[in-house]
């Protein structure tokens, strides 16, 4: 999952196209009914934070690459692309050697930017329980506890991903694991707790709370 806070109010499918995202997946992931009409125009508010489901490419625990294309607005700079429009998930530098530019200062309007984006692969464990990784970007007067506390994991878990309270970071979210056979499409969905996934083709719902966790 991405943590990522609105610049701007926006529609849930401005948000998802945004991360290439499925809307209704997008929805799901933060708890959002979207049995309502119309769900995908429904307005966002500017600075509510988001779990955002990204296909993490993983073998091995090792990870893959995750990106995502924007297409360049007049008065767009790198440095606004990755700090207001994706929030600090990526940095103006990334945005730059991603897409070969040569000059930053002379971005042209229309053109179509590859937008990197962190992807975590831990297995989808932490301790051998089933877990989902979320990439949250820290901000001024973050503390370890307080960002535990409010993402329903440990600081201890935390701190052994490496935290630091200047940059992005990721670490474990406890989660239900599915039980769909190898040979099913959804084999290997993990749920993150307090959300719930969208599968076989939208036609059913998987829930995760505490009382399903193991």
């Amino acid at each position: 999952l991405l943590g990522y806070r609105l610049y701007a109010d926006l529609k849930v499918s401005e948000v998802a196209a945004l991360f290439q995202a499925d809307p209704v997946a997008l929805l799901a992931a933060n708890s959002v009914d979207f049995s309502v009409p119309d769900v995908e125009n429904r307005i966002l508010p500017s600075g509510l934070f988001l779990r955002v489901p990204a296909a993490c490419s993983c073998s091995g625990g090792i990870r893959r690459s995750l990106s995502t294309r924007y297409t360049v607005r007049p008065a767009d700079t790198l440095s606004s692309i990755a700090a207001s429009v994706y929030g600090g998930l990526a940095s103006p530098d990334q945005i730059q050697e991603a897409n070969n530019i040569q000059d930053p200062s002379a971005l042209d309007a229309g053109r179509t930017l590859v937008i990197p984006l962190p992807c975590t692969c831990f297995n989808s464990s932490d301790n051998f329980l089933p877990a989902v990784y979320l990439s949250y970007v820290v901000r001024q007067g973050d503390s370890v506890p307080a960002v535990a506390a409010r993402y329903s994991t440990t600081v201890t878990d935390i701190m052994n991903c490496h935290f630091s309270l200047v940059i992005r970071h990721d670490f474990p979210s406890s989660a239900c694991a599915s039980m769909f056979p190898k040979y099913a499409s959804d084999y290997g969905l993990i749920v993150a707790n307090g959300t719930y996934a969208i599968t076989a083709s939208h036609c059913v719902q998987c829930s995760c709370g505490p009382g399903n966790l193991k």
